[in-house]
Parts: structure tokens; sequence; C-alpha cells
């Protein structure tokens, strides 16, 4: 895969207004000097779905294979992704107490998306003035208002 001058930066973030409840999901892209917004939600989700989905409709919006820096900050996400994935396909999506895992469904299509690209985590503490994080709560926010609004 050829990931050459196709360099992305993302941040994303999830919502929930009760857990569950009504949430949101939001994504702001940035490559180069071209950004893009996307934001979204579910009536009725919990706020790790939320966070998970953030990243999917990020990885879905890129049209070719590229060098990802994701920036989150859920921990959930990033722990997922960089140290429980290889033991939650070895033990057919079961934790190590056994137990299924939560959101596999989302974390299925998470991984599949991100075997297209060269991916790197990067954890942002939130609510902490990062401007791309602050951004994409703000979307997700958004995100929350549409499902409200009806």
């Amino acid at each position: 895969m050829s990931v050459q001058n196709n360099h992305v930066e993302i941040w994303t973030d999830g919502a929930c207004k009760g857990n569950p409840g009504p949430g949101g999901w939001g994504v702001l892209l940035r490559q180069g000097n071209r950004t893009k917004e996307l934001f979204g939600g579910e009536s009725h989700t919990t706020n790790n779905r939320m966070e998970i989905m953030a990243v999917i409709q990020a990885l879905r919006a890129l049209k070719r294979p590229c060098q990802v820096v994701i920036h989150t900050d859920s921990q959930y996400v990033r722990n997922a992704m960089t140290q429980w994935m290889a033991g939650w396909q070895a033990r057919n999506w079961r934790t190590a107490a056994r137990k299924p895992v939560k959101n596999a469904d989302l974390w299925q299509e998470l991984n599949e998306l991100v075997s297209e690209h060269d991916v790197t985590w990067k954890w942002v503490r939130g609510h902490a003035g990062d401007p791309g994080n602050e951004h994409a709560d703000a979307l997700a926010n958004r995100g929350v208002d549409t499902v409200l609004a009806g």
C-alpha cells in the first residue's frame, strides 16, 4: 500500500447525554491546508460506541490508503486498537476473562478499516485545550443536537 503524500491528521470524539442515551460523534480531518468536518448521532447509544463510531466514520471518509494520525481522548479506543485487539481476535472476540467483547460489531469494522491505512494512535487529554480535540468535541455535540432535534 502506498501512503506517500497522503498524510492525514484526524481528531475524533464521542458524546452522550445519559449513558446510554442520545449520542453523537464528531470528526475533524486535516490534510495539508484542507479540513473536513463530519458529525452524526444515534438516538440510543453509549459514549464508548460514539467514540468508536467517530473513528470509523473518519476512516470511511478516506478515499485511498493514507498515513493517518488519529488523535483521540478515548483511552478505551486507543488501548483497544494498540493493546487488546490481537487478543480479542485470538480468543474469538472474548476478553481475557472469557466474556464477550463489548461493541464487537464496531471493533471488527474499525479493525478492517485500520488495515487499509498506516495508522498512528495519539491520546490527547479531553477538554484540556487541544484545538483539534475541542473542535471534534463540538462536532460530537452537534451530532447529539441533531438527534435531539429529531
